[in-house]
Protein backbone atom coordinates (compact mmCIF):
# COMPACT_ATOMS: atom_id res chain seq x y z
CA UNK A 1 0.00 0.00 0.00
CA UNK A 2 1.37 3.31 -1.16
CA UNK A 3 2.13 5.97 1.89
CA UNK A 4 -0.32 8.83 2.25
CA UNK A 5 0.53 12.34 1.35
CA UNK A 6 -0.21 14.71 4.71
CA UNK A 7 1.06 17.97 4.79
CA UNK A 8 3.28 18.05 8.10
CA UNK A 9 4.98 15.31 9.96
CA UNK A 10 7.26 16.60 13.12
CA UNK A 11 9.54 13.71 14.67
CA UNK A 12 10.48 14.30 18.62
CA UNK A 13 12.11 12.76 21.06
CA UNK A 14 9.21 12.88 23.16
CA UNK A 15 5.80 13.80 22.44
CA UNK A 16 3.21 14.84 25.90
CA UNK A 17 0.08 14.51 23.98
CA UNK A 18 -1.89 15.50 27.54
CA UNK A 19 -4.42 13.15 26.30
CA UNK A 20 -4.02 10.29 26.99
CA UNK A 21 -1.54 11.19 29.85
CA UNK A 22 1.91 10.14 29.46
CA UNK A 23 5.29 10.32 27.60
CA UNK A 24 5.56 8.73 23.83
CA UNK A 25 9.32 8.48 23.10
CA UNK A 26 10.98 8.80 19.10
CA UNK A 27 7.10 9.54 17.67
CA UNK A 28 6.17 11.09 15.09
CA UNK A 29 2.98 13.46 14.71
CA UNK A 30 1.26 13.79 11.32
CA UNK A 31 -0.86 16.69 10.07
CA UNK A 32 -3.24 16.77 7.32
CA UNK A 33 -5.40 19.82 6.70
CA UNK A 34 -4.48 21.57 9.85
CA UNK A 35 -5.51 18.62 12.11
CA UNK A 36 -4.06 16.37 13.33
CA UNK A 37 -4.30 13.16 11.48
CA UNK A 38 -2.03 10.51 14.12
CA UNK A 39 0.78 10.05 16.16
CA UNK A 40 2.66 7.13 15.53
CA UNK A 41 6.19 5.65 15.82
CA UNK A 42 8.98 7.20 13.68
CA UNK A 43 9.21 3.94 12.09
CA UNK A 44 5.73 3.86 10.61
CA UNK A 45 5.60 7.69 10.10
CA UNK A 46 8.21 7.31 7.78
CA UNK A 47 6.92 4.11 6.41
CA UNK A 48 2.65 5.38 6.06
CA UNK A 49 3.13 8.63 5.27
CA UNK A 50 4.89 11.15 2.77
CA UNK A 51 5.22 14.21 4.12
CA UNK A 52 5.10 17.71 2.21
CA UNK A 53 6.95 19.55 5.11
CA UNK A 54 9.31 16.63 6.92
CA UNK A 55 10.82 19.08 10.63
CA UNK A 56 13.10 17.17 12.75
CA UNK A 57 13.01 17.84 16.24
CA UNK A 58 16.13 15.99 17.84
CA UNK A 59 16.18 17.20 21.16
CA UNK A 60 12.69 18.48 21.96
CA UNK A 61 9.22 18.13 23.74
CA UNK A 62 6.17 18.16 20.78
CA UNK A 63 3.38 19.06 23.19
CA UNK A 64 0.01 20.94 23.01
CA UNK A 65 0.26 24.87 22.56
CA UNK A 66 -0.29 26.29 26.05
CA UNK A 67 -3.74 28.60 26.51
CA UNK A 68 -3.22 32.16 28.68
CA UNK A 69 -6.56 31.94 30.12
CA UNK A 70 -6.35 35.30 31.06
CA UNK A 71 -4.33 38.03 30.18
CA UNK A 72 -4.73 42.13 29.63
CA UNK A 73 -2.51 41.34 26.44
CA UNK A 74 -2.74 45.72 25.37
CA UNK A 75 -1.50 46.24 28.75
CA UNK A 76 1.93 45.09 27.24
CA UNK A 77 2.55 49.19 26.80
CA UNK A 78 2.57 49.68 30.66
CA UNK A 79 4.63 46.91 31.37
CA UNK A 80 7.00 48.28 34.39
CA UNK A 81 5.07 51.59 34.82
CA UNK A 82 3.97 51.38 38.74
CA UNK A 83 5.87 48.43 40.30
CA UNK A 84 6.14 47.54 43.93
CA UNK A 85 2.60 49.47 44.60
CA UNK A 86 -0.48 47.45 46.14
CA UNK A 87 -3.27 46.91 43.92
CA UNK A 88 -5.64 49.76 44.55
CA UNK A 89 -3.05 52.49 44.29
CA UNK A 90 -1.69 50.75 41.98
CA UNK A 91 -5.06 50.84 39.85
CA UNK A 92 -6.14 54.04 40.93
CA UNK A 93 -3.11 56.24 41.23
CA UNK A 94 -0.91 54.61 37.87
CA UNK A 95 -3.15 53.11 35.81
CA UNK A 96 -6.91 53.80 35.11
CA UNK A 97 -5.72 57.88 34.73
CA UNK A 98 -2.88 56.72 32.04
CA UNK A 99 -5.65 54.48 30.64
CA UNK A 100 -8.50 57.27 30.57
CA UNK A 101 -5.89 59.60 29.07
CA UNK A 102 -4.40 57.15 26.16
CA UNK A 103 -6.12 53.96 25.56
CA UNK A 104 -7.89 54.08 22.30
CA UNK A 105 -7.80 51.68 19.14
CA UNK A 106 -4.25 52.19 18.48
CA UNK A 107 -2.91 51.54 21.37
CA UNK A 108 -4.81 48.38 21.81
CA UNK A 109 -3.66 47.01 18.25
CA UNK A 110 -0.58 48.08 18.95
CA UNK A 111 -0.35 46.62 22.60
CA UNK A 112 -1.93 43.38 21.57
CA UNK A 113 0.19 42.84 18.62
CA UNK A 114 3.43 43.41 21.21
CA UNK A 115 1.84 40.86 23.40
CA UNK A 116 0.93 38.10 20.96
CA UNK A 117 4.71 38.29 19.69
CA UNK A 118 5.82 37.33 23.49
CA UNK A 119 3.59 34.84 23.78
CA UNK A 120 3.53 33.07 20.27
CA UNK A 121 7.82 33.79 21.53
CA UNK A 122 7.20 31.52 24.42
CA UNK A 123 4.50 28.82 23.35
CA UNK A 124 1.30 30.53 23.81
CA UNK A 125 -0.97 29.27 21.08
CA UNK A 126 -4.25 30.73 22.62
CA UNK A 127 -5.34 33.62 25.00
CA UNK A 128 -8.24 35.05 27.37
CA UNK A 129 -8.33 38.69 26.71
CA UNK A 130 -9.98 41.22 28.78
CA UNK A 131 -9.70 45.01 27.44
CA UNK A 132 -11.20 48.17 26.12
CA UNK A 133 -11.83 48.02 22.05
CA UNK A 134 -12.41 44.21 21.63
CA UNK A 135 -12.46 44.69 17.64
CA UNK A 136 -8.75 46.38 17.53
CA UNK A 137 -7.54 43.21 19.59
CA UNK A 138 -8.93 41.44 17.67
CA UNK A 139 -7.71 42.55 15.02
CA UNK A 140 -4.29 42.16 16.31
CA UNK A 141 -4.36 38.58 17.21
CA UNK A 142 -6.08 37.26 13.40
CA UNK A 143 -2.96 38.98 11.96
CA UNK A 144 -0.35 37.29 14.05
CA UNK A 145 -2.39 34.05 13.74
CA UNK A 146 -3.46 33.04 16.77
CA UNK A 147 -6.26 31.15 18.96
CA UNK A 148 -8.36 33.79 20.95
CA UNK A 149 -11.48 34.32 23.15
CA UNK A 150 -11.87 38.06 23.19
CA UNK A 151 -13.36 40.01 25.81
CA UNK A 152 -16.32 42.27 25.36
CA UNK A 153 -15.45 44.24 28.19
CA UNK A 154 -18.75 45.68 30.87
CA UNK A 155 -18.77 48.04 33.57
CA UNK A 156 -20.86 50.55 35.35
CA UNK A 157 -18.33 53.44 34.92
CA UNK A 158 -17.52 55.57 31.67
CA UNK A 159 -14.40 55.03 30.52
CA UNK A 160 -12.68 56.36 26.82
CA UNK A 161 -14.47 52.74 25.51
CA UNK A 162 -18.13 53.49 26.77
CA UNK A 163 -20.00 55.71 28.58
CA UNK A 164 -22.31 52.79 30.36
CA UNK A 165 -22.87 49.53 30.55
CA UNK A 166 -25.37 49.77 27.40
CA UNK A 167 -22.87 51.44 25.16
CA UNK A 168 -20.04 49.04 26.70
CA UNK A 169 -22.67 45.61 25.84
CA UNK A 170 -23.50 47.46 21.89
CA UNK A 171 -19.61 47.55 21.04
CA UNK A 172 -19.21 44.80 22.06
CA UNK A 173 -21.49 42.73 20.09
CA UNK A 174 -20.72 44.61 17.68
CA UNK A 175 -17.13 43.74 17.27
CA UNK A 176 -17.84 40.20 17.61
CA UNK A 177 -20.66 40.44 14.99
CA UNK A 178 -17.74 42.20 12.65
CA UNK A 179 -15.11 38.61 13.37
CA UNK A 180 -17.69 36.24 13.44
CA UNK A 181 -16.33 33.90 10.43
CA UNK A 182 -12.83 34.32 12.24
CA UNK A 183 -12.13 30.35 11.90
CA UNK A 184 -9.55 31.01 15.66
CA UNK A 185 -11.47 34.09 17.31
CA UNK A 186 -14.42 33.19 20.06
CA UNK A 187 -16.10 36.11 22.02
CA UNK A 188 -16.91 36.66 26.21
CA UNK A 189 -19.07 38.57 27.80
CA UNK A 190 -15.98 40.39 29.94
CA UNK A 191 -17.28 42.00 33.27
CA UNK A 192 -14.56 43.52 35.59
CA UNK A 193 -15.19 42.49 38.41
CA UNK A 194 -18.54 42.01 40.74
CA UNK A 195 -17.30 45.02 42.40
CA UNK A 196 -17.44 47.03 39.43
CA UNK A 197 -20.55 45.83 38.68
CA UNK A 198 -23.79 46.06 40.15
CA UNK A 199 -26.34 43.97 40.32
CA UNK A 200 -29.03 45.29 37.27
CA UNK A 201 -26.04 45.03 34.91
CA UNK A 202 -25.24 41.89 36.23
CA UNK A 203 -28.70 40.63 35.36
CA UNK A 204 -28.54 42.23 31.85
CA UNK A 205 -25.42 40.53 30.75
CA UNK A 206 -26.41 37.02 32.04
CA UNK A 207 -29.43 37.41 29.59
CA UNK A 208 -27.33 38.11 27.08
CA UNK A 209 -24.70 35.34 27.94
CA UNK A 210 -28.16 33.09 27.73
CA UNK A 211 -29.33 33.69 24.94
CA UNK A 212 -26.37 34.19 22.90
CA UNK A 213 -24.78 30.98 24.21
CA UNK A 214 -21.61 33.21 25.37
CA UNK A 215 -18.89 32.53 28.12
CA UNK A 216 -18.86 35.19 31.12
CA UNK A 217 -15.04 36.04 32.26
CA UNK A 218 -14.27 37.86 35.24
CA UNK A 219 -11.99 39.18 38.49
CA UNK A 220 -13.22 37.12 41.70
CA UNK A 221 -12.25 37.57 44.97
CA UNK A 222 -8.75 38.59 44.33
CA UNK A 223 -8.37 40.53 47.24
CA UNK A 224 -8.94 40.28 50.78
CA UNK A 225 -10.29 44.41 50.79
CA UNK A 226 -12.21 43.12 48.26
CA UNK A 227 -13.81 40.42 50.07
CA UNK A 228 -14.66 42.38 53.33
CA UNK A 229 -15.87 45.19 51.17
CA UNK A 230 -18.59 42.46 49.51
CA UNK A 231 -19.73 41.06 53.07
CA UNK A 232 -19.85 44.52 54.79
CA UNK A 233 -22.15 45.43 51.33
CA UNK A 234 -24.55 42.61 51.14
CA UNK A 235 -23.12 40.23 53.77
CA UNK A 236 -22.34 37.64 51.08
CA UNK A 237 -19.03 36.78 49.71
CA UNK A 238 -18.62 37.90 45.88
CA UNK A 239 -18.78 34.27 44.95
CA UNK A 240 -22.22 33.76 47.05
CA UNK A 241 -23.52 37.23 45.19
CA UNK A 242 -22.22 35.89 42.02
CA UNK A 243 -24.16 32.72 42.70
CA UNK A 244 -27.16 34.50 43.75
CA UNK A 245 -27.36 36.22 41.05
CA UNK A 246 -27.12 33.48 38.42
CA UNK A 247 -24.06 33.84 37.19
CA UNK A 248 -22.51 30.60 37.98
CA UNK A 249 -22.39 27.62 35.87
CA UNK A 250 -20.14 26.11 33.20
CA UNK A 251 -19.89 29.47 30.95
CA UNK A 252 -18.26 31.59 34.26
CA UNK A 253 -14.48 31.56 33.97
CA UNK A 254 -13.47 32.68 37.31
CA UNK A 255 -10.09 34.58 37.49
CA UNK A 256 -7.97 34.70 40.65
CA UNK A 257 -10.33 33.16 43.26
CA UNK A 258 -7.52 33.84 45.77
CA UNK A 259 -9.63 34.65 48.72
CA UNK A 260 -12.46 32.01 48.61
CA UNK A 261 -13.52 29.86 51.71
CA UNK A 262 -14.46 26.39 51.74
CA UNK A 263 -18.10 27.14 50.40
CA UNK A 264 -17.29 29.31 47.74
CA UNK A 265 -15.03 26.29 46.53
CA UNK A 266 -18.00 23.83 47.19
CA UNK A 267 -20.39 26.30 44.97
CA UNK A 268 -17.50 26.42 41.83
CA UNK A 269 -17.56 22.59 42.05
CA UNK A 270 -20.83 22.39 42.25
CA UNK A 271 -21.92 24.71 39.46
CA UNK A 272 -19.17 23.39 37.36
CA UNK A 273 -17.35 26.98 36.92
CA UNK A 274 -13.95 27.32 35.73
CA UNK A 275 -10.73 29.35 37.87
CA UNK A 276 -8.33 31.02 36.24
CA UNK A 277 -5.22 30.81 38.77
CA UNK A 278 -2.78 33.89 38.20
CA UNK A 279 0.16 33.44 40.61
CA UNK A 280 2.75 35.45 39.33
CA UNK A 281 0.65 38.46 39.39
CA UNK A 282 -1.05 37.53 42.68
CA UNK A 283 2.41 37.10 44.17
CA UNK A 284 3.55 40.70 42.82
CA UNK A 285 0.61 42.59 44.12
CA UNK A 286 0.68 41.24 47.54
CA UNK A 287 -2.90 39.53 47.01
CA UNK A 288 -2.24 36.27 48.20
CA UNK A 289 -1.88 32.66 47.51
CA UNK A 290 -5.77 31.17 45.59
CA UNK A 291 -5.95 27.70 47.38
CA UNK A 292 -5.71 25.88 43.68
CA UNK A 293 -5.11 22.28 45.46
CA UNK A 294 -8.27 22.46 46.96
CA UNK A 295 -10.07 23.52 44.10
CA UNK A 296 -8.26 20.61 42.31
CA UNK A 297 -9.01 18.08 44.85
CA UNK A 298 -12.71 19.27 44.37
CA UNK A 299 -12.94 18.48 40.60
CA UNK A 300 -12.91 22.19 39.63
CA UNK A 301 -11.17 23.06 35.99
CA UNK A 302 -8.10 25.19 36.89
CA UNK A 303 -6.24 26.77 34.22
CA UNK A 304 -3.56 29.23 34.39
CA UNK A 305 -3.30 32.64 32.91
CA UNK A 306 -0.02 35.70 33.63
CA UNK A 307 -2.98 38.39 34.09
CA UNK A 308 -1.71 41.88 32.06
CA UNK A 309 2.55 42.53 31.82
CA UNK A 310 1.52 46.17 33.77
CA UNK A 311 1.35 43.52 37.33
CA UNK A 312 2.91 40.78 35.80
CA UNK A 313 5.84 41.39 34.10
CA UNK A 314 5.88 38.54 32.03
CA UNK A 315 3.69 36.76 29.65
CA UNK A 316 5.35 33.90 30.40
CA UNK A 317 3.12 30.18 30.97
CA UNK A 318 5.80 28.37 32.17
CA UNK A 319 6.94 30.75 34.78
CA UNK A 320 3.14 30.54 35.83
CA UNK A 321 3.35 26.71 35.58
CA UNK A 322 6.31 26.75 37.93
CA UNK A 323 5.11 29.35 40.45
CA UNK A 324 1.55 27.26 40.52
CA UNK A 325 3.18 24.32 41.58
CA UNK A 326 5.73 25.91 44.16
CA UNK A 327 3.38 28.17 45.75
CA UNK A 328 0.58 24.70 46.11
CA UNK A 329 3.32 23.01 47.95
CA UNK A 330 4.35 26.07 50.44
CA UNK A 331 0.93 27.35 51.47
CA UNK A 332 -0.30 23.62 51.96
CA UNK A 333 2.91 22.14 53.26
CA UNK A 334 2.82 19.06 50.78
CA UNK A 335 5.61 18.39 48.50
CA UNK A 336 2.80 15.99 46.42
CA UNK A 337 0.43 19.20 45.57
CA UNK A 338 0.05 19.94 42.27
CA UNK A 339 2.65 17.61 40.43
CA UNK A 340 4.19 18.60 37.51
CA UNK A 341 1.05 16.53 35.11
CA UNK A 342 -1.00 18.42 37.16
CA UNK A 343 0.41 21.75 36.16
CA UNK A 344 0.90 21.09 32.67
CA UNK A 345 -2.58 19.74 31.64
CA UNK A 346 -3.80 23.33 33.26
CA UNK A 347 -1.85 25.59 30.91
CA UNK A 348 -2.84 23.12 28.30
CA UNK A 349 -6.13 21.31 28.65
CA UNK A 350 -7.51 23.25 31.81
CA UNK A 351 -7.13 26.31 29.69
CA UNK A 352 -8.71 25.49 26.75
CA UNK A 353 -11.53 23.71 28.64
CA UNK A 354 -11.93 27.23 30.75
CA UNK A 355 -12.46 28.62 27.61
CA UNK A 356 -14.63 26.21 25.59
CA UNK A 357 -12.12 25.26 23.07
CA UNK A 358 -11.31 21.82 24.34
CA UNK A 359 -13.06 20.23 21.60
CA UNK A 360 -10.52 21.95 19.46
CA UNK A 361 -7.67 22.63 21.18
CA UNK A 362 -5.69 21.77 24.51
CA UNK A 363 -4.24 18.21 23.49
CA UNK A 364 -2.76 16.17 20.63
CA UNK A 365 -6.13 13.84 19.59
CA UNK A 366 -6.43 12.67 16.50
CA UNK A 367 -8.82 14.95 14.66
CA UNK A 368 -8.15 18.08 16.78
CA UNK A 369 -6.78 21.02 15.45
CA UNK A 370 -2.85 20.75 14.89
CA UNK A 371 -1.46 23.46 17.84
CA UNK A 372 1.50 22.52 18.72
CA UNK A 373 5.18 24.20 20.20
CA UNK A 374 8.83 22.27 19.88
CA UNK A 375 10.42 23.24 23.62
CA UNK A 376 14.08 22.37 23.47
CA UNK A 377 15.69 20.30 26.12
CA UNK A 378 18.74 19.60 24.55
CA UNK A 379 20.85 22.12 26.22
CA UNK A 380 23.43 21.57 28.96
CA UNK A 381 21.15 23.86 31.38
CA UNK A 382 18.60 21.44 30.81
CA UNK A 383 20.32 17.85 31.18
CA UNK A 384 20.13 15.10 31.92
CA UNK A 385 16.06 14.71 31.01
CA UNK A 386 14.75 11.70 33.48
CA UNK A 387 11.29 13.24 33.27
CA UNK A 388 10.43 15.32 30.46
CA UNK A 389 7.37 16.19 31.90
CA UNK A 390 8.76 17.29 35.18
CA UNK A 391 11.67 19.52 33.30
CA UNK A 392 8.79 21.00 31.15
CA UNK A 393 7.46 22.80 34.33
CA UNK A 394 10.25 22.70 36.70
CA UNK A 395 13.17 23.15 34.28
CA UNK A 396 12.74 24.67 30.73
CA UNK A 397 12.12 28.44 30.08
CA UNK A 398 10.07 29.81 27.58
CA UNK A 399 13.47 30.93 25.59
CA UNK A 400 13.07 26.93 25.10
CA UNK A 401 10.51 26.86 22.79
CA UNK A 402 11.74 27.11 18.98
CA UNK A 403 8.67 26.25 16.86
CA UNK A 404 5.12 27.16 17.20
CA UNK A 405 2.23 25.32 14.77
CA UNK A 406 -1.30 26.45 14.65
CA UNK A 407 -3.96 24.96 13.05
CA UNK A 408 -0.90 23.31 11.14
CA UNK A 409 0.80 26.55 10.54
CA UNK A 410 3.98 27.20 11.52
CA UNK A 411 3.99 30.66 13.19
CA UNK A 412 7.21 30.59 14.98
CA UNK A 413 10.18 29.07 13.69
CA UNK A 414 13.52 28.39 15.27
CA UNK A 415 12.66 31.39 17.82
CA UNK A 416 10.61 33.82 14.98
CA UNK A 417 7.27 34.84 14.64
CA UNK A 418 6.68 34.54 10.79
CA UNK A 419 3.30 36.17 11.09
CA UNK A 420 4.31 39.63 11.56
CA UNK A 421 7.56 41.98 10.91
CA UNK A 422 9.07 41.88 14.37
CA UNK A 423 11.36 44.42 13.74
CA UNK A 424 8.61 47.26 12.93
CA UNK A 425 7.41 46.54 16.51
CA UNK A 426 10.11 48.02 18.48
CA UNK A 427 9.32 51.29 16.86
CA UNK A 428 6.00 51.11 17.81
CA UNK A 429 6.78 50.41 21.49
CA UNK A 430 9.24 53.17 21.84
CA UNK A 431 6.70 56.08 20.90
CA UNK A 432 4.17 54.75 23.53
CA UNK A 433 7.13 54.81 25.79
CA UNK A 434 7.47 58.51 25.34
CA UNK A 435 3.87 59.37 25.95
CA UNK A 436 3.35 57.11 28.68
CA UNK A 437 6.23 58.03 30.39
CA UNK A 438 4.55 61.13 30.76
CA UNK A 439 3.63 62.30 34.86
CA UNK A 440 -0.30 61.61 35.23
CA UNK A 441 -1.33 64.37 37.94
Amino acid sequence: MPPTDVDLVVHARWIVPIEPPGVLVDHALVVDGGRIVAIVDAASADRDYRARNRVECPAHVLMPGLVNAHTHAAMNLLRGIADDVPLKPWLEAHIWPREGRFVAPEFVHDGTLLAGVEMLRGGVTCAADMYFFPDAAARAYEALGMRALVGMPVLDFPTPYAADPDAYLQKGLAARDAFKQSPRLAFALALHAPYTVGDATWAKVMMYAAQLDLPVHTHVAETRDEVEASRAASGETPVERLDRLGVTGPSLIAVHAVHVSGGDIDRLAAQRCHVVHCPTSNMKLASGIAPVAAMVERGIDVALGTDGAASNNRLDLFAEMRHASLLAKVSTGDAAALPAATVLRMATLGGATAVGMDERVGSLLPGKAADMIAVDLGGLDAMPVYDPISHLVNVAGREAVTDVWIDGRRVVAARRVMTTDEDSLAPRAALWQQRLATRID
